[in-house]
């Protein structure tokens, strides 16, 4: 035998999540109903360079980094969240493109090495 819970709404479909500022995360239905899930936690690190890569974006803790310092968005020096954002590239754009024409000037230089001594050794084989 199953126990029924009725609250005088019609059954409804998941229609949406928002996030808010602090990280709340609320679910809406098409019964007009909204119901909060839970909220998003923030991780500080007392030292983030010494993180680890695990690919993809994304990072381990390492005896390095220190024990994480979790708590909810904006609390302390903590980020906060933007619902909806979309964050920038943590990569220097100006920086990729030095180093990529210095990659492609090495490349020719190293090219052009290559051509030489193909004609070097041309010649010496031509005598």
């Amino acid at each position: 035998m199953s126990a029924l819970d009725q609250n005088g709404y019609t059954t409804g479909e998941l229609s949406g999540l928002d996030i808010d500022d602090e990280g709340v995360v609320a679910a809406r239905f098409t019964n007009g109903q909204n119901q909060v899930l839970g909220q998003i936690a923030v991780a500080d690190f007392t030292n983030p360079q010494g993180l680890g890569a695990v690919g993809d974006s994304a990072w381990i803790e390492t005896n390095a980094s220190g024990e994480p310092v979790i708590a909810a968005p904006g609390a302390g020096s903590l980020g906060n969240v933007i619902s909806g954002a979309l964050e920038d590239s943590n990569v220097e754009l100006s920086e990729q493109l030095v180093q990529l024409i210095i990659a492609q000037r090495n490349f020719q230089a190293n090219a052009r090495t290559i051509s030489t001594a193909d004609e070097i050794t041309q010649t010496i084989i031509n005598l």
